[in-house]
């Protein structure tokens, strides 16, 4: 044990890896390099644009940061990320033939890999102004985002991240989609824990120092029920109503949490206004 983190190969009981201090840094650079395209996408994302011309452009920029592309061949997925336009929860193919119209809100999803190291986070964007009610969910999703991770430190539990999530979401009247979660993470995509966006205060695996995952909670205006399309990729709601979602990679701490895919330029949310 080094600082209070057991070595990285150690596991709890739940099967939740517990990494060392020096895996920080692989994640904070594996998490900069991700939020610094999410940053300079934002700048691609208008009215009368394609998501595959969005998705070529972000597959372009892995390549010229000499990193590698999660997402491209995981599990017969062939794109660089996953864009989800409106009432797309998650998992959006992008495509040449989808054209973002003056108003849309989508959400982009990026994970690459650095010296092995997976970084994955995703935010909203708006092609051109939101309506009322889109800057409505989007504010929610992100300020529900940062009560997940202000909930996170040594000695909370899993259960904890999900009812403050739902707490907030439900009481602005939306609802938190059930279906998907956050995960684990580190030198592989996906890993224990399943980090449900709702739940029980006190419930689930205690968190403890060395404990990577994401908190990527998913809102719908309307109600959560969601289906997959024949694609057996794209989610959608089953109302149809507006759904958002925001993504953070982070590291339990000695003393609180880490945030390794911060926006290096402060673009985080919200990303339709200009940068100073």
């Amino acid at each position: 044990m080094k600082d209070g983190i057991l070595k990285g190969s150690d596991r709890t009981k739940e099967g939740i890896k517990l990494h060392t201090p020096e895996d920080f840094e692989g994640m904070r650079q594996a998490g900069r390099v991700a939020a610094e395209i999410l940053d300079e996408v934002a700048a691609e994302v208008a009215p009368g644009v394609s998501t595959g011309r969005i998705n070529d452009w972000i597959h372009q920029r892995v390549i010229d940061k000499g990193v590698k592309s999660a997402t491209i061949g995981y599990r017969g997925y062939q794109h660089a990320s996953c864009i989800s336009v409106n009432h797309v929860v998650c998992h959006g193919i992008p495509n040449h033939s989808k054209i973002l119209r003056a108003g849309d809100i989508l959400n982009i999803d990026v994970t690459v890999i650095v010296d092995g190291w997976f970084g994955d986070t995703s935010r909203m964007y708006v092609a051109g102004m939101p309506g009322g009610k889109a800057e409505r969910l989007i504010n929610l999703t992100h300020e529900a985002l940062f009560k997940g991770i202000e909930t996170v430190k040594p000695g909370a539990t899993f259960g904890d991240i999900g009812a403050a999530i739902q707490k907030l979401v439900e009481s602005r009247r939306c609802s938190v989609v059930r279906q998907y979660c956050g995960h684990g993470l580190g030198r592989v995509f996906h890993d224990s824990p399943q980090v449900m966006h709702f739940g029980k205060e006190g419930s689930g695996p205690e968190l403890r120092p060395g404990m990577f995952f994401t908190i990527e909670p998913m809102v719908n205006l309307g109600k959560p029920a969601t289906k997959v399309l024949s694609d057996e990729w794209t989610v959608v709601t089953r109302d149809r109503s507006l759904s958002a979602q925001f993504e953070h990679s982070v590291g339990v701490t000695e003393d609180g949490v880490e945030i390794f895919t911060l926006s290096p330029a402060g673009r985080f949310h919200p990303t339709w206004t200009p940068a100073a």
